[in-house]
């Protein structure tokens, strides 16, 4: 998939540092063990539960593992009966909105083979009615830049937070092993609030951008 939202161009020299660094934590990520990966999605949901935005109502966001991705199965099971987990559906545009799911709901596998709930355009809800967003990643810094898949969806679903401030509230999800120092941000890219791994929550606000 393309790295920008928009037209190709000749590929850039932080473009291709950041394809070289894409490729070296997607193999990080693929040589944890199922063990690991499942002490790290029950250990983020005691760190999660102490920001503001897991101890009030509404719609949560989150995603559907893949690929090694830290997984969000235990969190979805601990949630307040008042929040409402919902997952990502992909646009037409290239953009996501978010539709509820509960286990058991069903599903079907888009153009990527990641499940989505299988629901109705009029029942997925904009990104602006989330009241926390959780995204995957492969790369994270402590100032909230997010090294994804290249893909831009999130992005291109989250311009408005560039301008706004929460909600939702903007967390990344990975491993402790995929914060790295620094890379070159690109215009269109949406910083995150928070970034959570089975080591901590960052607060990624503090740490200036």
């Amino acid at each position: 998939m393309n790295d920008r939202p928009d037209a190709a161009v000749p590929e850039s020299m932080a473009a291709r540092n950041k394809r070289a660094l894409r490729s070296d934590l997607r193999k990080q990520r693929h040589a944890l063990t199922a063990a690991q990966r499942i002490l790290a999605a029950e250990a983020i949901v005691t760190h999660l539960q102490t920001l503001p935005a897991f101890s009030t109502p509404g719609y949560v966001a989150g995603y559907w593992a893949t690929g090694g991705e830290l997984p969000l199965h235990v969190l979805q099971l601990r949630l307040r009966g008042d929040q409402v987990w919902c997952l990502p559906c992909i646009q037409a545009d290239g953009s996501l909105k978010f539709a509820p799911w509960r286990s058991g709901d069903p599903l079907f596998s888009n153009q990527f083979g990641i499940p989505e709930p299988d629901v109705a355009p009029s029942s997925q809800l904009d990104a602006r009615e989330m009241h926390a967003i959780l995204t995957p990643l492969l790369g994270f810094t402590r100032r909230g830049q997010r090294l994804g898949m290249g893909g831009g969806y999130y992005d291109r679903a989250l311009a408005f937070r560039r301008d706004a401030v929460a909600p939702p509230t903007l967390i990344g999800v990975g491993y402790a092993f995929q914060e790295i120092a620094d890379f070159e941000s690109e215009a269109w890219d949406v910083a995150l609030d928070a970034v959570v791994t089975e080591a901590g929550l960052v607060d990624c606000g503090s740490a200036g951008r």
